[in-house]
């Protein structure tokens, strides 16, 4: 058969069936600046003002008047295109070099390697340190690029259940004996903050780990870094074990608002990376103003104290209203907070109809095949943006949905409802 006369006749995947009835408004959404360019607490979407809990944005610096300056004046000063070619060509500058400095320092490594994207990133790191000797542990809830990342590994890879320290020692024990006969290594791969549900991952348990079995770990902290631990160094800082850390990832888009990220290490495995990733290697350089503005944004992150206790003023203010509350959030420790409720999806489109339509409040749903087909998950993200009052709204606007929830209100759904906004 055709390949693309497959596509045409296939039904789209377990998302895209409902991409008739869902792109514009469930899927693909068009988010607004009540003032054109700008992310605050309140967007516009649909026509209407609604307060948005949808932004990975945790320190509101996307509108921080110093990173908005620093990144207009690096644009009109570099243009986008600057630097031309990839880091080992042509795209290699001084300032990549000090940003690649200051990330180190902060994090408490001898060096660090940027990536123009974190998902590419992930995967070409994996791909880099690992041979087909080697085995990959990893966790089973691991976000999507380490998943590929994995996909791509010729050796042994072995999962154990979410943060499951007891069978994580077994796949260690299983991983060594696998090692001693291919005379390779282990590589376990772990998130600090686990994107979808907020919850931890367990580093202080699994770096315990180390003292009896040999194995080198990798952290993604796409959703710590910035935010976690006292200086913000990310979910490493809060467990007290960054020198525990072999590999430690973060990334520019969460609580920097920018885009691209990097890998800290020893300065001999950063130096093998700069000349084996091939993600780097054959990709063009990040360009200038993206350089500039993040390294205002990792000044401000260093600095961010007050920003820092705005954000979990906020979180928990959200998180022990909804506990008491009586609403399941499950693991949540870190910012993003998920809201779990029975239901199917058809139901899911109705509660979020009814919250962005007549709440006035615009968070994500997640349905299966994400999580099961019984679940629905409203994923409300806290920024230092955010304020009390909004919480305070949020909490009553969710309580009245519970209400409805209870007596049925939702249950007559069948289909999902067409709300697609071309």
């Amino acid at each position: 058969m055709d390949i693309f006369e497959r596509i045409l006749k296939d039904d789209g995947g377990p998302l895209g069936q409902y991409r008739k009835q869902a792109h514009g408004y469930f899927a693909f959404p068009k988010l607004e600046g009540v003032k054109e360019g700008e992310i605050g607490p309140y967007m516009m979407f649909n026509g209407q003002k609604v307060l948005a809990w949808t932004f990975n944005n945790y320190l509101g610096l996307a509108n921080h008047p110093e990173v908005r300056k620093t990144d207009a004046e690096a644009a009109a000063k570099w243009g986008l295109a600057y630097p031309m070619g990839a880091r080992p060509m042509s795209g290699h500058t001084s300032l990549h070099e000090r940003l690649e400095r200051e990330l180190a320092e902060f994090e408490c490594k001898e060096d660090a390697y940027l990536f123009n994207f974190g998902y590419q990133g992930m995967i070409s790191l994996i791909d880099s340190v690992i041979t087909r000797h080697d085995v990959i542990v990893y966790d089973s809830e691991a976000h999507a690029c380490i998943m590929d990342g994995v996909r791509l590994h010729l050796g042994k890879r072995i999962v154990y259940p979410h943060n499951d320290i007891e069978r994580c020692e077994k796949a260690l024990q299983r991983a060594t004996k696998i090692c001693e006969e291919t005379g390779g290594g282990i590589l376990l791969i772990t998130e600090g903050v686990y994107g979808m549900t907020g919850a931890l991952g367990k580093l202080d348990e699994i770096c315990a780990l180390k003292d009896k079995y040999n194995f080198r770990i990798l952290i993604d902290d796409a959703h710590g870094f910035g935010v976690m631990g006292p200086h913000g160094r990310g979910t490493s800082e809060h467990f007290g074990v960054m020198d525990k850390i072999d590999l430690y990832f973060g990334a520019f888009a969460k609580s920097m608002a920018s885009i691209g990220g990097f890998v800290a290490s020893h300065k001999y495995i950063i130096d093998y990376l700069r000349y084996n990733l091939r993600s780097q290697i054959y990709a063009k350089s990040l360009p200038m103003p993206l350089v500039e503005g993040n390294l205002k944004r990792l000044d401000l992150i260093r600095k961010g104290d007050d920003l820092r206790a705005q954000l979990w003023k906020v979180t928990r203010a959200l998180q022990d209203g909804l506990r008491k509350r009586g609403f399941d959030i499950g693991a949540a420790e870190a910012c993003v907070t998920p809201v779990f409720i029975k239901g199917e999806v058809a139901e899911a489109t109705d509660i979020l109809v009814d919250l962005r339509e007549n709440y006035h409040i615009f968070c994500s749903a997640v349905v299966y095949p994400v999580v099961p087909k019984d679940v629905i998950m409203f994923r409300l993200i806290p920024t230092a943006m955010h304020n009390l009052e909004h919480v305070e709204y949020t909490l009553n606007a969710f309580e009245e949905l519970q209400k409805k929830i209870t007596a049925g209100a939702y249950k007559g759904a069948k289909e999902v409802r067409n709300m697609s906004i071309e």
